[in-house]
């Protein structure tokens, strides 16, 4: 918390709660205050490093580190020219040298390391990619517009269903009033015994609870994403060719080794091949080992190949 407070007035979130730090691009924060006062005369520069300011590159700090919040801007800034996908390339190696050349500029211009030939590289990136940083912002920008069209929709949903909890709450307070209201009216004028009037009153409020309980609940015609469920999606699949054939039979594998047959497991251990072996301890036998597959798997390895001939060949 120590590090929400403002360089200039010292006023520390400790102090005022509602301190609104912001923060420009050079990455140090003033308080919403400061970053007016300072701007009273239309131009202003940051009170730790000098450099010219403008009052619209101040946004809200979001993190405690002004650090990290100057790094998390020049990511978003870097990104927007550097947005290829690894299907843009010819290989994995391509793309991983890209992915590190994107973070070591990010990681120059955060820490001010060689900032001058780190934005000439910038520069230069963009004049030799512009059509291919225009038709990636062209993509980004559709998907962020359907990802935005998504929450729209979801946000609106939330609205519509806390506004029908809203109804049933009141509906429900009201129908107990009338109850309630129908009870006093039959004690009042009602000749009957008053305990028997409570009892068939609180049956009839069973009853009606246990309705309420057996009542279906409304069929869901969204996911909480907002895509309607059975709605067939814009990108239709082949179908599954159906084989008419045979059915797939199971045949146990069976390997040539070219030498002498190999014991069962209880060979293994009855006939002492485990004797010079070391046994499993508790967290080997946790993690599937045992001393037996480790023995066969040594005798697998020493008698595979004993009985191979070689063939003759044939001219």
């Amino acid at each position: 918390m120590e590090d929400f407070t403002c360089p200039r007035c010292k006023t520390s979130k400790f102090q005022n709660p509602s301190l609104k730090m912001m923060v420009n691009v050079c990455g140090h924060g003033l308080c919403e205050s400061c970053v007016d006062l300072l701007f009273l005369k239309g131009s202003g520069s940051c009170p730790e490093c000098r450099i010219p300011l403008r009052r619209n590159n101040f946004r809200i700090q979001l993190f405690e580190d002004a650090n990290v919040e100057k790094e998390v801007d020049i990511r978003k800034r870097v990104l927007r020219d550097f947005n290829k996908k690894e299907e843009d390339f010819g290989s994995l190696a391509e793309y991983n040298d890209y992915l590190e050349e994107v973070e070591t500029i990010i990681y120059n211009l955060a820490n001010n390391i060689d900032i001058v030939n780190t934005n000439k590289k910038i520069e230069q990136y963009k004049r030799d990619n512009r059509e291919q940083i225009l038709k990636s912002k062209g993509k980004l920008g559709r998907e962020e517009y359907e990802l935005e069209e998504m929450l729209e929709f979801e946000k609106q949903q939330t609205e519509l269903r806390k506004q029908e909890i809203i109804m049933e709450e009141t509906e429900t307070k009201k129908k107990k009033i009338r109850e309630k209201e129908a009870l006093i009216d039959e004690l009042m004028f009602s000749t009957e015994n008053a305990k028997n009037i409570v009892e068939t009153f609180a049956q009839q409020a069973k009853e009606a609870k246990e309705e309420e309980a057996k009542a279906a609940p409304a069929k869901k015609t969204h996911f909480s994403s907002g895509i309607q469920i059975g709605r067939q999606s814009q990108s239709t699949f082949l179908p599954v060719p159906a084989e008419d054939g045979p059915l797939f039979v199971y045949k146990p594998f069976v390997m040539q080794t070219d030498g002498p047959k190999l014991p069962n497991d209880e060979d293994v251990i009855i006939k002492g091949y485990t004797n010079h072996v070391r046994s499993e301890n508790e967290q080997e036998r946790a993690g599937g080992f045992r001393s037996n597959i480790a023995c066969m798997r040594a005798l697998q390895d020493a008698f595979s190949g004993l009985y191979h001939v070689r063939k003759a060949p044939v001219h």
